[in-house]
């Protein structure tokens, strides 16, 4: 099979600029490709991951039906995988060996899944903390994307991120009636607050691929994005009265964080080390390429089940 010969730049820049969505690869320049094959990499990989990091809380439902909104949710989750992996396939990309091959270090998903989830309090902050952190990146993609595939695609991916972000605040509600949830909700807002300011990634000062926005890949820089992410997680905490390092200012109009940024993290205490003082952006990324202590074991479910379908099959008689 021949593969379709790309766009110059010139061709690709004059598409977008007459609004024209870039519907497959032939309407691609070399440089689009490879900016639009990283993108939903990311975005494949952090829905992928989201299942087995929140079945590990799902298991500590305090009801069957509670048990069952987070398997939906899951489901979900695991759709929207397989929507971004086979628009991946779509573009060349083998994704049998992307998901299944790949080394877990490798993943491109953020940090945060890589803390695991403990309990059913943390699993409801995760809904309202990080399913809000993946409606404002794929909100964004489906409004600004120039890639038709994607842009029908979310359509439903954005609605079904609305749920699980409204189960995490209706469920936080409910637990912050009593002052055994309230303070159960504290301790998982105290290390999952920030851990969702980065999930945004370098400050734009820093951004290294400056074609999500050339290409309209997404309609607004990183920083912006962690300002819309925390312009209604903020009056969430403050609505329930929980503590969160960051304050809406005024005069500057916008949120800004009270308390040193970027910053060391104990992942395995589930603890900021703010009384070090803030890190450098290397140091976060260092940590992040590290990865986290549940990579090997998240990503560790999801590739043993091909290697147990083969395993099975080579017992067939």
């Amino acid at each position: 099979m021949v593969a379709p010969a790309l766009q110059s730049e010139e061709a690709l820049l004059n598409r977008i600029r007459r609004q024209q969505l870039v519907e497959a690869v032939e309407h691609m320049s070399p440089l689009y490709l490879e900016g639009i094959k990283r993108i939903l990499t990311v975005s494949a990989d952090t829905e992928l991951i989201s299942a087995p990091a929140y079945y590990h809380a799902a298991v500590h439902a305090p009801t069957l039906n509670a048990f069952g909104s987070a398997v939906a949710i899951i489901q979900d989750e695991l759709g929207h995988a397989h929507i971004a992996y086979r628009l991946l396939r779509d573009l060349g990309v083998d994704t049998e060996q992307l998901i299944f091959e790949r080394d877990p270090r490798q993943f491109k998903y953020p940090y945060a899944f890589d803390v695991p989830l403990d309990n059913w309090v943390e699993l409801i902050v995760a809904n309202a903390f990080y399913d809000r952190a993946g409606y404002v990146l794929l909100s964004d993609i489906y409004h600004s994307t120039t890639f038709g595939p994607w842009k029908r695609a979310l359509v439903k991916v954005d609605k079904e991120e609305t749920f699980h972000l409204r189960h995490g605040e209706q469920w936080m509600r409910r637990l912050n009636a009593t002052p055994e949830g309230h303070e159960q909700l504290q301790r998982a807002v105290d290390w999952m607050f920030l851990l969702t300011v980065e999930w945004f990634g370098l400050p734009d000062d820093l951004k290294k691929h400056s074609e999500q926005l050339e290409y309209g890949f997404k309609g607004h820089t990183n920083d912006e994005l962690r300002q819309i992410w925390m312009s209604t997680a903020v009056p969430l905490c403050q609505e329930l009265q929980l503590k969160v390092p960051a304050h809406y200012d005024p005069e500057q109009q916008k949120y800004v964080l009270d308390c040193p940024f970027p910053a060391h993290f104990d992942a395995k205490a589930k603890r900021w080390l703010l009384e070090e003082g803030p890190c450098s952006w290397d140091d976060v990324l260092r940590r992040w390429k590290a990865r986290g202590p549940a990579n090997e074991e998240f990503v560790g479910l999801i590739q043993r089940g091909k290697r147990e379908m083969l395993r099975l099959l080579e017992q067939e008689p």
